[in-house]
């Protein structure tokens, strides 16, 4: 099985410092519901796994959660492709969860749903988080430079030789060639 996971906002959605809120609020990035319908169609299952610290802030409720992901499948259906599951982390920082991105907890739960080892999954995400997420249970981060990843390429504590794309189009391109 040929597994590949995804962060949300910044790399298949725009990002914003106020959080994505609402459906309203959730656009697709250019190029990112046609990478992930490549992915489909190369026979990859797409797992997103997502922070979404605006839920345990009250800033939205799951129904809104739930709306907001059922978009994103749909616009991802309408461009051919197919997100397989989407697992999330509703808390925040004070909490001291074990699911919440930087740790690796929503990446042991794909391993045991998926019955897999993830070294050497792909795990493209735009923050540093994702991808100390992604190191520590020894998938393969990598970082696009689209949301937060400007920023997270300056980060000195990028993990090294964490390969570097513009945008998940760009990444999935060079998993499918």
């Amino acid at each position: 099985m040929k597994l590949i996971i995804l962060d949300r906002d910044g790399v298949i959605n725009h990002d914003s410092d106020l959080y994505i809120k609402s459906p309203e609020e959730w656009k697709p990035l250019p190029g990112s519901l046609d990478a992930i319908a490549r992915l489909t169609q190369w026979g990859w299952r797409v797992v997103v796994c997502t922070n979404q610290s605006g839920v345990g802030r009250g800033l939205f409720v799951m129904d809104t959660l739930n709306a907001i992901h059922d978009k994103m499948v749909r616009a991802v259906s309408q461009a051919g492709g197919r997100i397989d599951a989407i697992f999330f982390c509703p808390h925040t920082s004070t909490d001291k969860c074990s699911c919440r991105k930087p740790k690796p907890g929503m990446f042991l739960e794909i391993a045991q749903r998926y019955n897999v080892d993830l070294a050497g999954v792909p795990a493209i995400g735009d923050s540093l988080r994702d991808l100390q997420a992604a190191q520590a249970v020894g998938a393969q981060p990598i970082l696009v430079l689209t949301g937060k990843g400007q920023k997270t390429h300056a980060d000195p504590n990028l993990p090294p030789g964490t390969p570097v794309f513009p945008d998940l189009a760009a990444a999935v391109a060079s998993l499918t060639k």
